[in-house]
């Protein structure tokens, strides 16, 4: 039932687009569907954001999965906020802690996004040290410490790409209690985040009530897996398929299992070509999980080339049907290869233009492609 059963029913439809926009793939989850409908009913613009790491090379969940799930925010009617969380990476040790070093990463960050076609006047990019010059905003940490317990920040460590038993220095205990501030010094009423950082939304939607704050709704989108495929899983998550799903993401941090916005199509084409891909299944299948929140999403439709005597050429407009078809053993694993890469490459085409024609965006390449990536 609407919170407001006198809305008009173009108003509802309205309502019902915004929805299904933000809850399209790669949305995977939303915590809850029923504070998102009342969201949207109570607010034509509510603020949403996503917060990155300056911390290596571009791949494909930064520079094209997430920028898709962006411009659904947008078109969503969202006012969105990038937070660019320099502060955050020193604590994770991105590029050593070298503060000025991650601001250059961060600032090559924003030529991916306007490469990838991200209309930068509509978003406010903020960086986490502009936050952390201002003393309210270390009231709030503080403020949101005070409110929970060591045993669960610790809980929530795996936000930061790390075991509950990884933590290294105590300075990285603050990071969860700075990702839960954020959100409500930013005032964000939808947080935008890969299903990775969970347990952060989850956090600040525990404290948020208790600090007489509101209880953001998460939206979580889809960890895209890396080529090696399922991975053993390494305790992020206490659910099974959450676990999974960010132990086998793919990593800026283990090149092997990625594709970056930078690669050519030979780079491309040899990556995808050694990638699992496990004959007549889609479960675990990293390819088939690229056609399905990258391709489809990007492109509408999936080419397959092919001779004649193999079955000929395919064009396949829906996921569903590629899918049924590679199960049924109809499409096999190096045509499905051959088409994904192909496909891949065409999408990264302009932004791979974009850093070959602009002086500055070359510039700031070079100099990330120079560093050692840590994790």
């Amino acid at each position: 039932m609407y919170l407001f059963s006198g809305l008009s029913d173009s108003i509802m439809m309205d309502i019902e687009e915004r929805i299904e926009l933000i809850t399209r793939p790669p949305t995977e989850e939303v915590i809850t569907m029923q504070e998102l409908r009342e969201l949207l009913e109570t607010c034509s613009s509510p603020i949403a954001y996503d917060g990155f790491e300056p911390s290596g090379l571009a791949h494909l969940p930064f520079g094209v999965l997430r920028t898709i799930k962006l411009k659904d925010m947008l078109d969503a009617g969202c006012r969105f906020k990038i937070l660019l969380a320099d502060w955050h990476a020193m604590l994770n040790n991105k590029m050593g802690g070298d503060i000025e070093k991650i601001r250059r990463v961060g600032e090559y960050f924003i030529e991916v996004w306007k490469a990838a076609g991200v209309d930068l006047s509509k978003v406010e990019i903020v960086w986490a040290s502009e936050n952390a010059s201002d003393i309210d905003y270390w009231k709030l940490v503080i403020t949101v410490a005070k409110n929970t317990t060591l045993k669960r920040i610790v809980r929530a460590l795996p936000i930061m790409g790390r075991s509950e038993g990884e933590l290294q220095e105590a300075a990285q205990v603050f990071y969860p209690a700075m990702q839960v501030a954020d959100i409500f010094y930013m005032k964000c009423q939808i947080c935008q985040l890969g299903l990775d950082q969970r347990r952060a939304n989850m956090l600040a939607r525990e404290i948020g009530p208790k600090l007489g704050l509101w209880k953001p709704v998460a939206v979580h989108h889809h960890m895209l897996m890396g080529l090696q495929g399922p991975v053993k899983p390494r305790g992020f998550d206490e659910d099974a398929s959450i676990d999974l799903a960010i132990s086998s993401k793919m990593s800026k941090s283990i090149p092997e299992t990625s594709i970056f916005v930078h690669d050519s199509y030979e780079v491309i084409k040899e990556k995808i070509r050694n990638a699992f891909c496990p004959p007549r299944s889609s479960e675990g299948n990293p390819i088939l999980d690229y056609a399905k929140h990258i391709i489809f999403r990007q492109v509408g439709k999936l080419e397959i080339e092919r001779p004649s005597k193999f079955g000929g050429a395919l064009t396949y407009y829906s996921y569903s049907d590629l899918e049924k078809d590679y199960i049924s053993g109809r499409l096999h694993p190096l045509d499905l290869k051959e088409a994904v890469a192909k496909a891949l490459d065409q999408i990264l085409e302009p932004i791979r233009r974009h850093f070959e024609k602009d002086p500055h965006a070359a510039r700031l390449y070079e100099f990330v492609k120079s560093q050692e990536i840590t994790r």
